[in-house]
C-alpha cells in the first residue's frame, strides 16, 4: 500500500497558491516528499494563464477594474477564472505507476477523478484521446475544449487540468468549478461563449463542495492503492513558496510576458 500525503489548504491568493503548488513540486521531485495531492480554493476570484498562453483575447482592464489578480501557471493550458470551486494539484517523480509520458499520467489521474464523480452518484464521460486539428479552439478559455483524461457531463466539461513536466517529476493542476459568474466571465474573455460554462450546480443545485473533496481523496486511494495521509507543507515548502510569490508569480514581467504563436 502506498503511503502518499493529502494537504488541505484554506483558500490562498492566486500568487502564492501557484508558488505552494511549485514548491511541493520541487519538494516531491527532490525526493524530500511522498507524492502529494493538495486540495485548495482562492481568496478573492483570480484569473490564471497558462504557462505559454499570451494575453490575447483577455481584458486586463476588466481584471483590473474588478480587482482580479492574473497569475501564470506553472502548467500549461488556457485561462481559468477562479472563485467558487474545488482546485487541486498533484506532484509525483517520475517513478513507479507514473513512470509513463505525459498522456498516461493524464488517463492515471483522470481516472481517479472518474472514479471520484461516479461514487457520488454522477453520470459522467472520460475523453480518453487528445484534442487536435478541427477539435481545437482558438479560445483563451480553458472550459471550452475537453481533453485527454477530463470529465464532462452532456457534453459540458466540469473539470480542467494541465501539467508541468520535468525529467524527474510531473505536477498537474485542476479545477472543479462549482458555479461561474458568466456575466464576469463574458467580460473578461470579451464574449467568447462564455455563455456556455456550466459547474456542477448549474446541473446539481444541492452539490455540496466538502462531498466532493471526500469523493476526490477516496477516488486517489482507491485508484492508486494509496492511503493519503493528511499534513501540511514542510517549513522547508513554505519558505520556497514565499520567495517564488514574491520573484516570480507576482512579478509582471513573468506575467504578462509574450510567447510566439
Amino acid at each position: 500500500m502506498r503511503r502518499w500525503r493529502l494537504i488541505d489548504s484554506v483558500p490562498c491568493e492566486a500568487a502564492f497558491n501557484m508558488a505552494l503548488d511549485e514548491a511541493i513540486a520541487l519538494s516531491v521531485r527532490s525526493g524530500s516528499s511522498v507524492p502529494t495531492l493538495r486540495i485548495y480554493g482562492w481568496s478573492r476570484p483570480s484569473l490564471s494563464i497558462g504557462a505559454f498562453q499570451n494575453l490575447s483575447g483577455i481584458s486586463i482592464d476588466c481584471c483590473s477594474e474588478n480587482n482580479i489578480p492574473i497569475v501564470r501557471r506553472p502548467t500549461g493550458g488556457r485561462a481559468i477564472l477562479h472563485g467558487d470551486e474545488l482546485t487541486y494539484s498533484f506532484s509525483s517523480a517520475n517513478t513507479d505507476i507514473f513512470s509513463g509520458n505525459l498522456s498516461s499520467n493524464y488517463r492515471l489521474i483522470g481516472s481517479a477523478f472518474y472514479q471520484a464523480f461516479r461514487s457520488t452518484g454522477l453520470t459522467v464521460e472520460i475523453r480518453h484521446t487528445k484534442n487536435s486539428g478541427a477539435n481545437l479552439t482558438k479560445s483563451p478559455v480553458c472550459f471550452q475544449a475537453i481533453s485527454l483524461g477530463e470529465i464532462s457531463i452532456n457534453g459540458s466539461k466540469i473539470i480542467g487540468s494541465a501539467q508541468k513536466r520535468w525529467q524527474d517529476g510531473f505536477l498537474q493542476q485542476g479545477s472543479i468549478p462549482f458555479s461561474i459568474d458568466r456575466n464576469l466571465a463574458s467580460s473578461i474573455f470579451m464574449g467568447r461563449g462564455c455563455s456556455d460554462l456550466r459547474g456542477l450546480k448549474d446541473f446539481f443545485p444541492e452539490f455540496r463542495m466538502d462531498a466532493l473533496a471526500s469523493s476526490v481523496i477516496s477516488g486517489f486511494e482507491q485508484t492508486f492503492s494509496a492511503v493519503l495521509d493528511l499534513s501540511g507543507p514542510t517549513d522547508q515548502e513554505l519558505e520556497t513558496a514565499a520567495h517564488l510569490a514574491q520573484t516570480k508569480y507576482l512579478s509582471a514581467e513573468h506575467t504578462f510576458r509574450t510567447y510566439p504563436q
